[in-house]
């Protein structure tokens, strides 16, 4: 909803996108521009690359206008319009990087509720970027759209959603409609008016799959019409990396950890862990007890690395430490990785 801007910030120099949505006269004034301040706020409790970053909101004559971060790119469904239907494997990626910025909002207690070929930017750096939260609900606020409003695009709009039902299982579903439009070259709903789109929203099957391929069953499983046995996001993401080609997950360059007293992998099941701060370092490293218990090191530092900051060290055996590392009775840590190249984050518990 409403234009969005190029704009040039002068204050730091550089250039944003600034969105200006219409405010109507008469009473619905007020909601309006106080549902453009609700979206700023919503978006801005979200940091991630593949949603739009919120900078400001600046208010002229009570008039809101949201600066975003530019964007440049294309919308997914202009890249369709132009370009045509894309390849399975391409819609699955762009798929993988929509169900990454949905799950970040998810966490930060958000619903998009209009996730549509026209809110999905094909960045020309490489990115998918999930815009436009002006219907978008969060966790402890009360909606702005009046009772018995139906707000959002009926082509992707989750049948729960006609009961006025806001759930995250809703923007699945119209992250299956998306996909669909964007594989097929048009919605899994296409009607010629819009009662007759909604009607078939509740009652039919999506359209025949004809391009598809290895995508419908993830198609599919996305646009059950049942909330509850609709595929979660954990079983869409296997199934699209198993459709872009990234599936079955490789061994990662890792860091592997091992324990005094703990039991073999073998023998354990995946435990969910508390992240920690990065470690860098040519392979392999032995810190914490393992110096102290004679484990080989090969080099004379470690860099604790703590965001873009590197905090004092002290010497632990001759050897750098930085100050605050925990000694949790770690005894190996060994990166596959280069010297100089930041590992992910991995996870291990912080007392054994």
């Amino acid at each position: 909803m409403g234009t969005v801007w190029h704009g040039h910030d002068e204050l730091l120099t550089r250039e944003v996108a600034i969105k200006e949505v219409p405010l109507p006269d008469g009473p619905e004034r007020t909601i309006v521009a106080e549902r453009t301040r609700q979206e700023a706020r919503v978006t801005a409790r979200i940091s991630h690359p593949n949603v739009a970053a919120v900078y400001d909101v600046v208010e002229v004559s009570g008039q809101p206008w949201i600066v975003l971060e530019l964007v440049r790119s294309r919308t997914l469904g202009q890249t369709v319009a132009q370009d045509g239907p894309l390849s399975p494997r391409t819609v699955a990626k762009i798929g993988l990087e929509l169900l990454r910025g949905l799950c970040a909002a998810h966490a930060a207690g958000i619903v998009h509720l209009d996730v549509k070929p026209d809110n999905v930017l094909l960045a020309h750096d490489g990115r998918v970027v999930l815009t436009d939260f002006g219907i978008a609900v969060m966790d402890g606020d009360a909606s702005l759209t009046p009772a018995g409003t139906l707000t959002g695009t009926m082509a992707y709009l989750a049948p729960e959603r006609v009961t006025g039902d806001t759930r995250r299982q809703s923007d699945l579903w119209s992250l299956g409609a998306t996909l669909f439009m964007a594989v097929e070259g048009r919605p899994p709903f296409c009607r010629d008016t819009t009662i007759h789109t909604l009607v078939a929203v509740l009652a039919d099957p999506p359209d025949p799959f004809q391009r598809a391929g290895p995508l419908a069953a993830v198609l599919a499983g996305l646009l059950d019409k049942n909330p509850a046995t609709r595929l979660d996001a954990v079983g869409a993401r296997e199934q699209l990396r198993h459709v872009a080609g990234l599936w079955p997950l490789k061994d990662e360059p890792a860091a592997t950890a091992v324990f005094p007293g703990a039991e073999s992998a073998a023998g354990r099941g995946h435990r969910r862990r508390s992240p920690v701060r990065h470690i860098r370092g040519p392979a392999p490293i032995s810190v914490g007890s393992a110096l102290r218990r004679g484990g080989a090191l090969r080099t004379s530092t470690l860099t604790w690395s703590a965001g873009n900051m590197t905090v004092p060290v002290r010497r632990v055996n001759g050897h750098a430490l930085p100050a605050d590392f925990p000694d949790p009775g770690l005894r190996f840590v060994r990166w596959a990785y280069g010297w100089g190249r930041r590992p992910p984050a991995r996870h291990w518990p912080s007392a054994i």
